[in-house]
């Protein structure tokens, strides 16, 4: 008898629906056909065992498993529990076919019959809503990230013979229920660390409120100890809280990876990846023989930090260039190309030369001649043009850090940053796609970067005296327009330019 039973296979950060067919023939063998890879073809042994366990039969005549369609690889452990319910039902040990045709279901199978938790189950929740199926059974451990798709019946199982009964009667069985509106909006608000813990260094986070309020990708340079990742690691604090669009996003993407922590169902704060600077460039960007996101898609709608900048291998920063402008990474293979959203801040530290001291206020330089010029040459003109703040660090003196005054907290900076985000999405409401100032191209430049007289006067002056280069231009106009915000000001005044020419340092001839 030939039996349909309907599972998913994730593509990139998106599902698409699969049709088990399962039939029984007369002969010998167990046969998986459609493209199947190593883990799904392994899954017919899986199956027998656990059936077997839960005191049902195996046929012991010909099994052909077909997944549809047929021209698309499959991958993965996931398609054990809908080949094991397609079995059971084409040898009328599972009789309620109407129940199967209404469900998607998605699980790895143990030997003894228990369900292993899955990727990407919020991205199959959200497709079989799209497919108008009745319901979703998936393992428990996964039932709470796709309960957050409204409108679909879910229910978590921790066993083959608990999805049979579900099948037989799902009346019996009570669908999850996730409440995560009140949790979303609480750990939104909670942070592990604070601007407040850091002394002094006003100007740095100064800077990282403008990069906060304009999205604007940023370069910490200093010598060790000064507070570089320190700072670094506070910036997601003041960032704006994610929308629910924005969490769902995220969310989908750590799912797909198995990046999403235990027992959460949305991702209520910005993402903050730290690789090491061994990443690989495929590990960065995203790849692999199956497509996986990579770190800058795992960031999407948060920060990427890169600490020692220059120590990241030239061609893992050389393939970050394309995405940072598309915000988004495509990777193609011979029969697919799959798109990974990467839109992320990217937060740069490095020593300003290999022995850390080049500009320090107390200790002395010890490297040679030309060397500060090499080290900086590690790091590309391109990458650098991408970067629109280039702050210099500078070390906290021994006063300052036994100082007991009060420091302002990432609550109060973030409200500054938000009124500015909301001016942003005022401005750009006309233009899909773009919510903040780092976004604008030249068109929308030449709208809202307007200049008077006295500011072109001194972005003349200033590209001139500081051997500035033509690239940093569009870059200082971005920067001037989020501190124009920050200081609700409709146009952009000559103090808020030279502000924005001050965080191009890495622009000037012999820089330092």
């Amino acid at each position: 008898m030939l039996v349909r039973t309907y599972g998913s296979a994730v593509y990139g950060v998106d599902a698409i629906s699969i049709t088990v067919e399962v039939n029984v023939l007369s002969g010998k063998g167990q046969f998986i056909v459609g493209l199947p890879d190593n883990a799904v073809k392994e899954s017919i042994q899986r199956v027998e065992s656990a059936i077997k366990a839960n005191g049902y039969m195996m046929p012991r005549i010909k099994v052909v498993v077909n997944l549809a369609p047929a021209d698309i690889r499959k991958s993965g452990s996931a398609f054990d529990l809908p080949i094991a319910i397609g079995i059971l039902a084409a040898t009328d040990q599972l009789t309620d076919y109407e129940a199967i045709r209404e469900f998607m279901i998605m699980g790895e199978l143990n030997l003894d019959g228990s369900v292993q938790p899955i990727k990407g189950a919020l991205a199959i929740a959200l497709t079989a809503k799209r497919e108008n199926f009745k319901g979703l059974i998936l393992p428990a451990a996964n039932a709470k990230e796709a309960g957050m798709v409204n409108g679909l019946t879910v229910y978590g199982a921790s066993s083959l013979q608990e999805v049979i009964n579900i099948m037989q009667d799902p009346c019996s069985a009570t669908p999850v229920v996730t409440h995560a509106g009140e949790e979303f909006l609480r750990q939104q608000q909670e942070f592990e660390v604070d601007f407040k813990d850091v002394k002094d260094q006003a100007n740095i986070k100064r800077a990282l409120e403008i990069a906060a309020a304009g999205g604007h990708n940023a370069i910490l340079i200093g010598p060790p100890g000064a507070g570089k990742t320190m700072l670094a690691k506070r910036l997601p604090t003041i960032l704006p809280p994610l929308t629910l669009k924005e969490a769902l996003e995220t969310t989908k993407i750590h799912s797909v990876a198995g990046k999403l922590p235990e027992n959460v169902s949305l991702i209520a704060r910005r993402p903050f990846r730290s690789p090491h600077h061994t990443i690989s460039d495929v590990a960065l960007v995203g790849g692999g023989g199956y497509p996986q996101p990579g770190e800058i898609s795992l960031a999407h709608n948060g920060v990427l930090f890169l600490d020692e900048l220059p120590e990241f291998k030239r061609t893992v920063l050389e393939v970050m260039r394309q995405p940072m402008e598309e915000r988004k990474v495509t990777i193609s293979r011979a029969k697919i190309a799959i798109d990974f959203p990467a839109s992320f801040m990217l937060i740069a530290s490095m020593n300003p030369c290999p022995c850390g001291f080049y500009n320090h206020p107390e200790k002395e330089c010890t490297c040679a001649p030309g060397t500060v010029q090499k080290y900086l040459n590690k790091v590309s003109g391109p990458l650098l043009d991408r970067i629109d703040l280039h702050v210099e660090v500078t070390p906290v003196p021994f006063s300052e850090l036994t100082h007991k005054e009060h420091c302002e907290s990432s609550a109060d900076v973030r409200e500054r940053v938000i009124a500015a985000r909301a001016i942003q999405a005022k401005r750009f409401e006309k233009y899909p796609g773009i919510y903040c100032n780092s976004q604008m191209h030249s068109a929308l430049l030449k709208e809202f970067c307007v200049l008077d007289n006295a500011s072109i006067n001194l972005l003349k002056t200033a590209m001139e005296k500081l051997n500035l280069s033509a690239r940093a231009y569009d870059r200082i106009l971005k920067v001037s327009r989020t501190i124009a915000d920050l200081d609700h000001s409709v146009n952009i005044q000559p103090e808020h330019l030279s502000e924005a020419i001050h965080y191009r340092s890495l622009d000037r001839d012999k820089w330092g």
